[in-house]
C-alpha cells in the first residue's frame, strides 16, 4: 500500500504539471491543442536518448524543454492562417506524426520497444528512500509552478492572452501582436510539459510511443474541463478527481475479477461519464475561472 500511494502521488503530480502546461494555452489563451501530450513525448524521448548516449539526467531534461519550446514556436506560427478549430487538428496531426517517428526510427527512439532502463534521479539512494525523494521533488515543482502559473494568469501577459482569447479584434486595436502572444502562449505550456515528460520518464524507467497517444491528451483536457479551465486551483482539482479514478480501478478489478481490458474500459468509461455529466450541469467546471463565472 505504501508504494501504491506513493506511486500515484508521483504520477499524480507529473499529470498535474502536463495539466498546468495545458490550462495555459487552453485556459488563459484559448488554444485548442488536441496534440499537447507531444510535448510531454519530447521530454520523455530526450531524456531517454541522452541517457543512452551517456549524457546526464539534468541535461535530458533540459534538451527536452528546449526541443519542445522549438516545437512550440513552429506550432504557434503554424496557426497564422487557420481558424482556431482546423489550428486544433493541425496540432492533433503533428503529434500524430512524432509518434509514427518514434515508432519507426528504431535507431533513435528504439521503435515500438522505446528506450529501457532510464535511471531515476534518486538511484543511488536506498529504497523506499528515493521513491519518496523523488515523489517530494515532484510535488514541489507541481507547487511552484502552480504558483508561477497563478503569477502568470495575473500578470501583464496573463492579461494579455485573455483579451486575446475574449476579443481578439479588441485586442488587436489595443496594439496587441496577436500571433506573438500566441507564439509565446504554446512555447510557456510546451516548456512546462516537456519537464511533466522527463519526469515521467524518469518515474517509469522508460520512454516509448505509449506516451504519445491522443488519448493522454484527452485525459489532459478532462482534467482541465471537469475542475475548471483557465483556473489553477480548478486545475489541480480536476487532477485529484481524475486521479482518483485511476486509483479506485485497480481494486474494482480485483474485487470484480476483471481482466486488464476491461479495466481499462472502466477507466476511461468514469471519465467519460464524469466530464460528461460536467458539460451537463457545471459547463465552466467545479471551480471556473472568476472571468468565465461572470460572463
Amino acid at each position: 500500500m505504501f508504494d501504491f500511494l506513493t506511486y500515484l502521488l508521483t504520477i499524480g503530480g507529473i499529470y498535474a504539471i502536463m495539466a498546468l502546461g495545458l490550462n495555459i494555452q487552453a485556459g488563459y489563451g484559448g488554444l485548442l491543442n488536441f496534440g499537447h501530450i507531444a510535448f510531454a513525448g519530447i521530454g520523455a524521448y530526450a531524456t531517454g536518448i541522452a541517457h543512452a548516449r551517456g549524457w546526464p539526467v539534468p541535461a535530458g531534461m533540459a534538451l527536452g524543454m528546449a526541443l519542445a519550446t522549438a516545437l512550440g514556436w513552429c506550432i504557434g506560427r503554424l496557426g497564422r492562417r487557420l481558424a482556431a478549430d482546423y489550428w486544433g487538428i493541425a496540432t492533433l496531426a503533428v503529434a500524430e506524426i512524432l509518434r509514427t517517428v518514434a515508432l519507426n526510427e528504431d535507431w533513435l527512439t528504439g521503435g515500438a520497444n522505446g528506450i529501457s532502463a532510464i535511471p531515476g534521479l534518486f538511484e543511488n539512494q536506498p529504497r523506499p528512500w528515493n521513491e519518496l525523494l523523488f515523489m517530494a521533488l515532484v510535488l514541489g515543482l507541481v507547487a511552484l509552478l502552480a504558483w508561477l502559473s497563478a503569477r502568470l494568469g495575473d500578470g501583464r501577459f496573463g492579461r494579455a492572452i485573455r483579451l486575446m482569447r475574449e476579443q481578439p479584434q479588441l485586442a488587436a486595436c489595443m496594439g496587441y501582436d496577436l500571433q506573438s502572444l500566441k507564439t509565446r502562449t504554446v512555447m510557456s505550456g510546451a516548456a512546462v510539459t516537456a519537464l511533466a515528460g522527463s519526469l515521467y520518464a524518469l518515474q517509469m524507467n522508460f520512454a516509448g510511443p505509449e506516451f504519445l497517444l491522443a488519448a493522454e491528451t484527452f485525459v489532459l483536457w478532462t482534467m482541465l474541463m471537469v475542475g475548471g479551465i483557465g483556473r489553477t486551483a480548478g486545475v489541480l482539482l480536476g487532477v485529484v478527481l481524475l486521479q482518483a479514478v485511476h486509483a479506485f480501478v485497480p481494486f474494482a478489478k480485483d474485487m470484480l475479477g476483471f481482466d486488464s481490458d476491461r479495466a481499462g474500459a472502466l477507466r476511461l468509461g468514469m471519465i467519460g461519464l464524469i466530464l460528461l455529466a460536467c458539460l451537463l450541469l457545471r459547463r465552466e467546471g467545479l471551480l471556473p475561472e472568476k472571468l468565465r463565472a461572470s460572463a
